[in-house]
């Protein structure tokens, strides 16, 4: 006897039960006899009504599940049994030389109808296969659809994108330096040269190192065929009044500039007290802005993705910046003392902070259900063994606000500064949030008490008084 497979599906917009069978001329006689039966080519099956008759004649359940059926026997596979034993995932470029990720998988109709209902997905008739586009939100996306029916080969798209990450930074690094170098003679490139070597044998940071590369060159430029180690302060001080008057730059950018600029004639060109007589621009005082708890739940609750919802406890239940949540490690999770630790964040500083029951809860089930599992960073992204993408977190925070119906002007860091905003207002000593947040001086520390709300809703406005009678 023939076995038929019973699959409750959504065809063009009705519910309908494909009913899937090796070809039989009698077997479709009797179907059409005694049914509305169709056949459907997007399917390439047969489908009846997915009526609760037809749902008992099949010897199906009412709820959604797929069974087979034998004519005479009934035959239910376990629901955790795997449909296909393999899907591979690979990338391609389309028509319109975009960068998409192919599904590729053996004829399934249950797999099609999964895939089908993805988010972004589209067919290419050209490849034969659906896909979606190259990112790390739908990568996931795909992954959590299918997990629960399939086995998923990413060998070959992690491959590409590790191929594409070399070329890319091989590319920028070569147009970087083109554009760094442009309009500066040999003697200050060798200058230049030598400042990134002592910056390097002092160990700063690679940002550090980028950042003072970009303003010396930027100088180096401005002065052209002049030797920048026979210029004086003077010449100096007029270069920075050129930057705040005819290049508009900002107070925090002067200040970058003046930073590297010292380090280049004081540490590198042995200039001693160089920039004694040159005034720095008065910095304009930015308060931090604050999500309030309300807001905080709604942004919280928008996330469908667990992992994403994870990233963004992270960063709020222990004040991290962006870098120190995708640098998080699985062994720097320490369940017993309820503690993370941070290394080596801004200024190469080790720190522990408080791991939330909350948070931790979160952390085993998104590891629990993760298919693909961390192995060394907490959240990884494409690549196995590779922390998160900074930019990709963002993204994460900025569709949780726009989902959340949040107006304010907020980004990631907010998250920093609602945690310690929300500390002082519930008491805990300042000096305390500075070491939680890795603050080198208590000055930074300190804007928070600016944003205290528990402060500002004790003092009344005079206008309130006008009117009290």
């Amino acid at each position: 006897m023939p076995t038929i497979t019973y699959t409750p599906v959504v065809h063009k917009g009705a519910k309908r039960i494909l009913v899937i069978f090796k070809k039989d001329e009698n077997l479709i006689k009797k179907l059409r006899a005694k049914t509305d039966a169709k056949w459907s080519k997007t399917h390439a099956a047969w489908h009846i009504a997915d009526t609760e008759a037809n749902r008992i004649k099949c010897k199906l359940p009412l709820a959604d599940i797929p069974k087979t059926h034998n004519v005479e026997n009934i035959i239910i596979p376990p629901i955790t049994e795997k449909i296909v034993s393999n899907i591979v995932l690979k990338a391609f470029i389309d028509n319109e030389k975009r960068e998409r990720i192919a599904i590729l998988f053996e004829k399934n109709n249950q797999i099609r109808e999964i895939v089908k209902n993805i988010a972004n997905i589209k067919w290419s008739s050209s490849n034969k296969c659906w896909h979606v586009p190259c990112q790390e939100k739908n990568y996931e996306t795909v992954c959590n659809a299918l997990k629960k029916v399939a086995t998923i080969d990413t060998k070959v798209l992690s491959a590409y994108l590790q191929n594409r990450k070399k070329e890319t930074q091989k590319q920028n690094g070569s147009t970087a330096k083109k554009d760094l170098l442009h309009g500066i003679s040999a003697h200050n490139i060798a200058l230049l040269t030598k400042t990134i070597e002592h910056l390097q044998l002092k160990a700063y940071s690679s940002s550090t190192i980028r950042t003072y590369k970009n303003e010396i060159a930027a100088y180096l430029q401005i002065i052209k065929n002049k030797n920048a180690d026979t210029l004086n302060t003077e010449d100096v001080r007029r270069y920075i009044h050129y930057c705040i008057n005819e290049e508009k730059l900002a107070e925090n950018t002067i200040h970058s500039r003046l930073n590297a600029l010292k380090f280049f004639y004081e540490q590198v060109l042995g200039q001693e007290k160089f920039f004694v007589t040159i005034p720095r621009p008065k910095k304009h005082l930015q308060l931090p802005k604050v999500l309030g708890e309300q807001e905080l739940r709604k942004l919280f609750a928008a996330p469908t993705n667990l992992k994403h919802k994870a990233i963004l406890f992270v960063a709020y239940s222990a004040g991290l910046r962006v870098s120190e949540v995708i640098n998080l490690r699985l062994q720097d999770i320490d369940r017993e003392r309820q503690q993370l630790f941070i290394y080596c964040s801004k200024g190469k500083k080790d720190r522990y902070v408080m791991l939330s029951p909350m948070v931790l809860d979160v952390l085993e089930q998104y590891y629990k259900l993760s298919l693909v599992k961390p192995t060394n960073y907490l959240f990884e992204g494409y690549e196995k063994g590779e922390p998160y993408n900074i930019r990709s977190a963002q993204k994460i925070f900025a569709d949780a606000k726009l989902k959340a119906g949040i107006i304010k002007s907020v980004t990631f860091h907010s998250l920093r500064h609602s945690f310690a905003t929300h500390l002082l207002e519930k008491g805990v000593d300042v000096i305390f949030i500075k070491e939680l947040l890795g603050h080198f001086d208590i000055k930074t520390t300190e804007r928070y008490l600016h944003v205290r709300r528990d402060v500002l809703i004790n003092i009344a406005s005079p206008l309130d008084g006008l009117y009290d009678k």
